[in-house]
């Protein structure tokens, strides 16, 4: 019971926050509740600096738990039926976009001097889903809190950006509605952005557009398991260092006792105590808590998406786990922006901006050819 009190202060601090974020996300349908309610955590953060400790524990939940529930009810919108009737190559595309997010600012992230965590963040943002797919991530490798607002303020950036270069374009290259709803789709950060190129474009681009970045959202769960794998593999790899490299060091200064012992044993005519060089042998550090090759969050999402799929939903679910999905992330952005310091940010300098703004051509053309050879 102390526990759940603990946890309402910081908690009701992000509802308010959410129920702000929601009526300006209504006025202006390019940002979603998520994108405003970080804002509303940085500057939260950074105008009231030393917010008191009872507002943490909720905060904290929030950040983590709140951010796992809500992914989990983001698999309630995926319908991979609907997804299918735009073909199965829909889904190679798909797959081959957030590759190239995610390979793509890897490597460009060493000659941009952008540290890899953060281009890991913003490959995995451009080429998924936008800001809940950098919460996603991050809650896997545990980046900086600098890092997850400055990916999801690039997001906010280039996204904004795409809805007015996607119809701008695709009326000059004289394409139709559905392949222009589909490059939209294939291209652009947040579903939010997405529905408002589509918006602009027609009916028929908006459907095309909304499914085809479903087809990217569902590349969420197998993304965040691979990463946790790769978590997982280091530190294994770095568990069998430490075991093989200290015993290394113990073995020499047990060597070397075991001589002299010997020696003095030799020199007395006594024999060596038993036992005497297991004593020194040092023993392989425990092993700490791993994260699981697969999140919980991650298969509660597949389970929410197999359930829609199959219509074992009924609509006054999916509206109200729609509604939960949007309520937990906002609030999970909120936490996350909260422990932003705008000098970390401007500390940041223009590189990561370079880099997204590649990333985000690359992720284009990528996305434009497949609409040209699937539509």
């Amino acid at each position: 019971m102390n526990r759940f009190v603990s946890l309402l202060p910081g908690l009701a601090v992000a509802a308010v926050a959410t129920a702000v974020a929601w009526p300006i996300s209504m006025l202006a349908p390019v940002l979603s509740p998520l994108l405003v309610a970080i804002v509303l955590g940085i500057l939260l953060g950074n105008l009231v600096p030393n917010l008191s400790e009872a507002f943490m524990p909720g905060l904290n939940f929030a950040a983590k738990p709140l951010l796992r529930l809500g992914i989990v009810a983001l698999g309630a919108q995926v319908v991979l039926g609907d997804i299918l009737e735009l073909g199965w190559l829909v889904l190679v595309l798909a797959s081959v976009i957030v590759a190239a997010g995610i390979l793509s600012a890897l490597a460009l992230a060493k000659p941009l001097k952008v540290d890899r965590p953060l281009a890991v963040l913003i490959g995995s943002g451009f080429g998924i889903c936008g800001a809940a797919a950098v919460a996603g991530v991050e809650s896997t490798l545990k980046s900086k809190k600098e890092d997850v607002a400055a990916a999801i303020g690039l997001v906010v950036l280039f996204g904004t950006l795409m809805i007015a270069i996607v119809p701008g374009l695709s009326t000059a290259l004289g394409l139709s509605p559905e392949t222009a709803g589909m490059w939209g789709g294939a291209a652009t950060h947040e579903v939010a952005q997405v529905v408002a190129i589509g918006g602009i474009i027609g009916p028929a681009a908006l459907e095309v557009a909304v499914l085809v970045k479903l087809a990217r959202v569902i590349m969420l769960a197998p993304t965040v398991a691979v990463f946790s794998y790769a978590v997982r593999r280091s530190e294994d790899t770095a568990m069998a260092n430490s075991t093989v490299t200290k015993p290394a060091a113990g073995t020499a200064a047990t060597s070397a006792r075991a001589g002299s012992a010997a020696g003095s044993a030799a020199a007395s005519g006594s024999e060596p105590a038993a036992g005497s060089v297991s004593s020194t042998t040092k023993q392989a550090p425990a092993q700490g808590k791993r994260p699981p090759i697969v999140p919980l969050f991650v298969v509660g999402f597949l389970i929410m998406a197999a359930l829609r799929t199959f219509g074992l939903l009924p609509e006054f679910a999916v509206t109200g786990l729609s509604w939960i999905q949007t309520v937990c992330l906002a609030m999970a952005m909120f936490a996350l922006g909260r422990g932003v310091q705008w000098r970390s940010l401007k500390n940041l300098g223009a590189r990561p901006i370079v880099l997204a703004a590649l990333v985000t051509i690359i992720v284009a053309l990528i996305a434009l050819g497949g609409a040209l050879l699937l539509t």
